[in-house]
């Protein structure tokens, strides 16, 4: 595994033509995008997707999220691009919005899942998209963690994740909104949410006109996901994640005396803790939803990194502005 700094702003050509070089030849390239970082690969490069899954130890009936310079590389994976599609893009892209559309039959079956559709996404990271340009091909992209785990925000969450699992590794610092993205579908009659993230359903609703339905269940834990994040567990640090609503402070800290009692306990706060016993790493969180989950995932590996057992998450307001950071610490805690 190589790493290779660049700038997050202007990244070094040379550097970028070396990871996409990397890419055309079938290998994995971890790089920032303004999600979280991602593992990559060609898209359309069956055996080179199929390295995705065997490095992350993800299973194949979770679909993978390809990533394009812009609008017209999606347009060129699937077979309907419909008005919805076209609002959202204009709107929303480069950032962080994934549409899942009917795919293209040169698409293969390993990146959607065997499902007859495909996510796409413009990413807004200066980096992946040179990337992208350089490689001149979509990539596959999902986080560059193993599956269930902590997604990374920094080049050195992949490095602790995946090691030599991944080829290259393109550093381009911290990722700037922190999870991963708000996913639409548009193959049916009415646009549907399938994972919530910091472009809030309201914002969607204003380009829409019209509010996405919520994704239906799956059924079996086995059974294809229209989109990636869509299992039970998921986005989970090694500790256990413990959630509780701030009016439950002193239950929960009678919980920690009674079962926590030789564990090392971190927690993820709103608001001060004033209960005894204390967590031995409280950390304060912003009350604002777009810092909160640009800290998130960083904040779990930092108590995971501090060797805590048990981490104790204070549930942001149930409102649609932090519906994404809710899915994500709700999913960790199962």
């Amino acid at each position: 595994m190589r790493l290779l700094t660049v700038s997050p702003s202007t990244p070094d050509p040379a550097l970028v033509a070396e990871a996409a070089h990397v890419l055309r030849a079938g290998g994995l390239v971890a790089f920032p995008t303004e999600t979280v970082y991602g593992l990559g690969a060609h898209a359309l490069d069956a055996a080179a997707v199929q390295r995705i899954f065997a490095a992350k130890g993800r299973p194949s009936f979770n679909p993978l999220i390809a990533h394009v310079p812009d609008a017209a590389g999606a347009r060129a994976l699937t077979t309907a691009w419909p008005d919805a599609a076209a609002r959202l893009a204009r709107a929303f892209w480069p950032g962080p919005l994934t549409l899942v559309l009917p795919k293209r039959a040169h698409v293969p079956d390993v990146l959607t899942a065997g499902l007859p559709a495909v996510a796409v996404r413009v990413p807004a990271h200066p980096v992946a998209l040179a990337l992208l340009r350089a490689a001149a091909l979509p990539v596959a992209a999902p986080s560059a963690n193993r599956f269930t785990e902590l997604s990374p925000t920094t080049a050195q969450h992949v490095q602790k994740a995946l090691g030599d699992r991944v080829d290259l590794i393109l550093d381009g610092g911290a990722a700037s909104v922190g999870i991963e993205s708000t996913v639409v579908d548009l193959t049916g009659a009415r646009p549907t949410l399938l994972r919530p993230g910091t472009l809030s359903v309201a914002a969607l609703a204003e380009v829409l006109g019209d509010v996405p339905l919520p994704a239906p269940s799956p059924g079996r834990e086995d059974a294809p996901r229209p989109a990636p994040g869509m299992v039970e567990r998921h986005y989970a640090p090694r500790a256990t994640v413990w959630l509780f609503d701030a009016s439950a402070r002193d239950a929960m800290a009678a919980r920690l005396a009674r079962e926590a009692v030789d564990a090392r306990a971190g927690a993820l706060l709103l608001s001060p803790w004033d209960a005894r016993p204390a967590p031995a790493l409280p950390l304060p969180m912003p009350d604002d939803p777009a810092a909160y989950a640009q800290r998130l995932y960083a904040a779990l590996h930092q108590l995971d990194d501090a060797g805590c057992a048990v981490v104790l998450v204070e549930r942001p307001p149930d409102t649609p502005a932090w519906q994404g950071v809710r899915d994500r610490i709700e999913r960790a805690s199962r």
